[in-house]
């Protein structure tokens, strides 16, 4: 097993090896990690000159936010489409409000709007109303696809990438996962050529785990007080990443529609791995 973890896309990232196959490794995961952070800086809401961030600052107008952006936002989009707005990227105007976002402009913005306020030609992409796009709940995992991808170009046969919550593994191995819950680390599953994704709902509020998920009609401030966590298997980081969000407002039947599942557990009281 060969392993290397980075701090990048708000968190530890991590990536596994198992089986090289015949690429050269260490080419393979800076290669991995640099595609990563190119998807990181340029598609941050946290960082006042990414591309998002000039999309956010120029409402109703084009803006070259490059083909990562505009593949991620056409994801986003039919998601939402599909999920009734319950997967919404324009939420942004609303986790400033509530500070679980910082504030990079003077101007007037919307709390939310929905799929159809975003406009994509190309990679260019214009805002019909001043919302505030925050691609937070899937463009981690869309990042740790594309790592994926990259490692199999240069040959890798098997491993894993792990963004904090973004799973994915890829070959022939399946990999012990444990899940976290304000427990501790009490749910087992095996994953093999699947990604999982965990997001946390409701709960006082958490340094370690700051994340925020706004449900559909809801306020902020009326999130659950109890904390729980979402955990979505699909066939893809961004798509599992995504549907966490959709589970806070959905039945779980509605993932099987959209092309995920819940884990099946095995309890355990074991150690974390």
């Amino acid at each position: 097993m060969l392993r290397r973890a980075k701090p990048m896309l708000g968190t530890l990232t991590d990536i596994r090896v198992s089986d090289p196959g015949n690429a050269d490794v260490k080419a393979a995961m800076t290669a991995a990690f640099g595609l990563m952070g190119e998807i990181d800086s340029s598609l941050s809401f946290h960082r006042p000159m990414s591309a998002l961030s000039a999309l956010n600052a120029r409402p109703m107008q084009w803006t070259d936010i490059g083909r990562h952006g505009a593949r991620i936002l056409r994801l986003a989009k039919a998601l939402g489409r599909l999920s009734d707005n319950r997967f919404n990227v324009t939420l942004g105007g609303a986790l400033v409000i509530a500070g679980a976002l910082p504030r990079h402009t003077g101007a007037d913005f919307l709390p939310s709007g929905s799929w159809d306020d975003i406009e994509i030609k190309g990679t260019r992409v214009r805002l019909k109303r001043p919302v505030l796009v925050t691609l937070d709940g899937i463009a981690k995992g869309y990042a740790v696809d594309m790592a994926v991808s990259c490692l199999k170009r240069f040959g890798v046969r098997a491993g894993s990438v792990n963004a904090g919550g973004d799973l994915k593994v890829f070959g022939d191995q399946a990999i012990k996962v444990q899940l976290r819950n304000s427990q501790g680390f009490t749910d087992t599953l095996w994953l093999k050529n699947a990604a999982l994704a965990s997001s946390r709902l409701g709960g006082a509020p958490d340094a370690r785990f700051p994340s925020l998920i706004i449900c559909q009609d809801a306020h902020p401030a009326n999130s659950p007080q109890t904390e729980s966590l979402l955990s979505v298997i699909a066939p893809f980081a961004w798509r599992a990443d995504a549907l966490t969000k959709v589970l806070a407002s959905a039945t779980p039947d509605i993932m099987t529609r959209l092309g995920g599942h819940l884990p099946s557990l095995t309890p355990s009281p074991g150690t974390k791995l």
